[in-house]
């Protein structure tokens, strides 16, 4: 007995001291099913000392297996330092913000609609947009993916580029499955989102909802619980009740850019955040010859920030602090624009 017990912590040493020599090397080590299942053994453990239950671990673990296809997708992503261009905005507004969506969208607004208003009394945040995200995110629960989310999440773990956000999604799948989500649930994109929403696990644990009180917070299934979970993410996200998103304006010809050049520096997505002029009142706005296009501007002291995402001539746009809430869900200034535009034409 005593040479088995020496000869077993020899080996965990030999495997721990591999895992050790996994993670030193990051991204170029050559991605192999041996490497994989021996990271396993890492991640397992994290996760039964984060509080994974030992029958949720005993029932993924042994099922589990590499998918280089996820690592590919992960690496094809642009960085967040990219100097490429930046394309206009127009094609991507017209694919996503386009009559079958906009129409859809028009249907689902009327038959949530008394879901919808009591969310918006108690929330504060609007209908349309909380329709809008959910158009957007996957066209009103058509496709929500079909990808095996804790297997591409323990994938993207060991792969290491970003492990540490990777494996804390997939103990907080594993988590997910302890309070009674079903493996079968967890099916979504490859990086992790599931649901109606699309929510990383860890955020469903936090912000999802239960909203046709049946003591689930099904956002697979249920409309109720995926508008309820919507409006909760964007009231923590610091959602202003009575505030709109933004307006569409007219900047006029000569106007001087560098009077309201933004001088400082996002932490977070600043490729974003750099194209955005630096906050002024409306009242402001209004002195320096902006004017609105079709919808009248929110109040004097309200904040604001000019976007002009298809450059000097065209739609320009005067942001608020709300438009941020939706950079909180997704950080693209074309993914908050359309979702912004396609609220706006979901309630027309």
């Amino acid at each position: 007995m005593g040479g088995t017990s020496t000869a077993t912590a020899r080996l965990r040493r030999i495997v721990i001291g591999f895992v050790a020599v996994l993670a030193g090397t990051g991204p170029a080590l050559a991605q192999d099913d041996a490497g994989f299942q021996a990271y396993m053994m890492t991640l397992r453990q994290q996760a039964l000392a984060d509080g994974v239950s030992t029958r949720t671990a005993d029932a993924v673990f042994p099922g589990l297996t590499l998918n280089q296809r996820v690592i590919d997708l992960d690496r094809q992503q642009p960085g967040a330092t990219s100097s490429s261009a930046i394309p206009a905005f127009a094609p991507y507004r017209a694919q996503h913000v386009d009559a079958a969506r906009i129409a859809r969208g028009r249907q689902t607004y009327q038959a949530q609609r008394s879901r919808l208003q009591r969310i918006e009394q108690t929330t504060g945040v609007p209908e349309s947009i909380m329709v809008a995200i959910w158009g957007h995110e996957t066209n009103y629960g058509s496709y929500t993916g079909n990808f095996d989310l804790l297997r591409s999440l323990a994938s993207l773990a060991y792969e290491g580029r970003r492990r540490s956000l990777f494996a804390g999604e997939f103990i907080a799948g594993l988590k997910m499955l302890d309070r009674g989500v079903t493996r079968d649930q967890l099916k979504g994109s490859w990086a992790g989102a599931t649901g109606n929403p699309q929510f990383l696990p860890s955020i469903y644990l936090r912000l999802a909802r239960d909203g046709d009180g049946d003591g689930r917070a099904d956002i697979w299934n249920s409309p109720a619980d995926t508008l309820a979970s919507i409006g909760n993410y964007f009231v923590d996200a610091g959602w202003r009740a009575g505030q709109p998103w933004g307006v569409a304006v007219n900047v006029p010809a000569g106007f001087d850019r560098s009077q309201v050049r933004n001088r400082l520096v996002s932490p977070r997505c600043p490729r974003v955040f750099e194209r955005h002029s630096g906050w002024r009142t409306i009242a402001e706005w209004r002195a320096l010859g902006i004017s609105p296009q079709g919808r009248s501007l929110p109040a004097d002291s309200v904040m604001a920030t000019l976007l002009e995402p298809d450059g000097q001539g065209a739609t320009a746009y005067l942001l608020t602090s709300n438009y941020r809430v939706i950079l909180d869900y997704n950080c693209s200034n074309f993914y908050a624009l359309s979702v912004g535009l396609l609220a706006d034409a979901v309630e027309r």
